[in-house]
């Protein structure tokens, strides 16, 4: 494969480079990296800002959907030059299994279609055109409404979710803001792939895109990135979020998404021997995509006891569905650190399984494809991820809340496997507990387009709003 530019800056065309080279024999990846000075950034930024107010500003969101939707329309075909780029590159550079890149792209590229965009922008304004110009207010006579998105928004992403990146970037594009995207080491081309690829159908709008990469920390490009960003939108762990928030302006609007626990919860009724199978195949696709990497990855399960199916049957069960999944969807390849933690921990079960203790491992042999634990202790446990899960018995629905309490700050997603009658009232509780999204096990990785991530309407809190109070006619 040549080496692809891992960069996207319109307004700079011969950058000062650095190539990073990923995998090795014929997977190896070569990657050209810009090397940007502070002034370079500046001279970048100068330029999205020209292009937020010459182009965005008289932009219809409905042109901009289409546009976004005839790049996602090539990714999602395994035909098209971007895609297959996309496919060949990413296993090497993430680690991710071709398989499992293949699948998390068209997950995450059908997001992107102009169905879901228009979902998503009604579901948040009901009326879209309020982003472009002043819309009466229903119910309100006399009374317009106008939402403004910001001139640039500055990206920070993490790189342990491909594609999330995109998604950021397209949120930004149909509020009408420019966008400068700085990438993480994990994962530095997918959102410069996306970004080319949009100035290939649009040239306007690739103008008002701009993805890079510099060393996080790097004070002096910090300053410059977050000078003149009316939003900043941060992905990654808790330092590196406090980090950037510190050296935002009061006035910027600021998106900080951080370290995240998810967990899934199985009742007794759903515990019966027609579908216990289906719903472990379906746990098991819940923690195998993204290799539970995502912040919508269940850490553990915790299975009600009183059902035809036990929670330590269950938990066998699981593992078998692992060991299926595994043929189609294999882990990727883990860092020595990564691997050694559920060596350790898996060691520790076994010690724990031979003292009697009530522990039940099931484990892939020959490797640590994937690791399940039955562990009577109900006490929460974070996993060590990369398909790594323990099942935990508990003896009524009720238990969840007071069990999970101790996470209650970080929770995202719960999975959720119980009749309505009972799932309402612990969704409340967990609702109050913490938890941002209850849905069906098995549909945990892939929240809907126009989910309010972490809580908060993604759209919503990028732009500021204006009312217009319209005089009635004198005459």
């Amino acid at each position: 494969m040549n080496t692809l530019d891992a960069f996207h800056l319109p307004a700079l065309p011969s950058p000062p480079t650095t190539v990073w080279s990923f995998g090795v024999g014929e997977e190896a990846v070569s990657l050209r990296l810009a090397q940007l000075t502070p002034a370079l950034l500046g001279t970048q930024i100068e330029a999205l800002l020209v292009a937020s107010d010459q182009i965005l500003a008289g932009r219809e969101v409905a042109s901009i959907v289409r546009s976004v939707h005839i790049v996602a329309e090539r990714l999602l075909d395994r035909s098209d030059n971007l895609r297959l780029t996309a496919e060949a590159a990413l296993p090497a550079i993430t680690g991710i299994s071709p398989a499992m890149v293949r699948a998390v792209l068209d997950g995450m590229a059908a997001d992107w279609l102009q169905d879901r965009s228009r979902a998503l922008l009604e579901s948040e304004f009901r009326d879209p055109v309020v982003l472009e110009r002043f819309r009466s207010r229903p119910g309100r006579a006399g009374l317009q409404s106008r939402a403004v998105g910001p001139r640039l928004t500055t990206h920070f992403f993490s790189g342990n979710v491909p594609g999330v990146a995109v998604t950021s970037l397209i949120r930004a594009l149909l509020v009408r803001s420019a966008s400068l995207g700085k990438t993480a080491v994990g994962e530095p081309l997918l959102a410069a792939l996306f970004a080319r690829g949009l100035a290939e159908v649009d040239a306007e709008l690739g103008r008002c895109l701009a993805i890079t990469y510099w060393p996080g920390g790097e004070g002096e490009m910090e300053s410059v990135a977050l000078s003149r960003a009316e939003a900043v939108i941060v992905y990654g762990g808790n330092a590196a979020v406090q980090s950037v928030r510190a050296r935002v302006s009061p006035s910027a609007r600021f998106l900080g998404y951080s370290h995240r626990i998810s967990f899934g919860v199985l009742a007794r009724e759903r515990l019966d021997t027609r579908g216990a199978t289906e719903l472990a195949d379906r746990a098991a696709l819940d923690v195998a995509t993204f290799d539970q990497q995502g912040c919508v990855s269940p850490h553990l399960f915790y299975a009600e006891e009183g059902g035809e199916v036990s929670p330590r049957e269950w938990a066998g069960m699981l593992g078998e569905s692992f060991a299926r999944l595994e043929d189609r969807l294999p882990r990727g390849r883990l860092a020595p650190g990564e691997a050694s933690a559920i060596r350790q921990l898996r060691g520790e079960m076994e010690f724990a399984q031979l003292a009697g203790r009530g522990v039940e491992l099931h484990a892939s042999p020959g490797g640590t494809s994937w690791t399940v634990v039955y562990d009577p202790d109900p006490a929460f446990t974070a996993s060590c991820l990369n398909r790594t899960v323990r099942v935990k018995p508990i003896g009524d629905l009720g238990d969840v809340a007071k069990l999970a309490a101790p996470v209650g700050s970080l929770l995202q997603s719960v999975g959720l496997a119980a009749s309505e009658s009972r799932a309402a009232p612990l969704s409340e509780l967990l609702a109050g507990l913490g938890a941002s999204r209850i849905s069906p096990i098995g549909e945990m990785a892939w929240p809907d387009p126009f989910w309010l991530h972490d809580g908060r309407p993604p759209l919503g809190d990028l732009v500021r709003w204006c009312d217009r109070v319209v005089e009635p006619p004198t005459d």
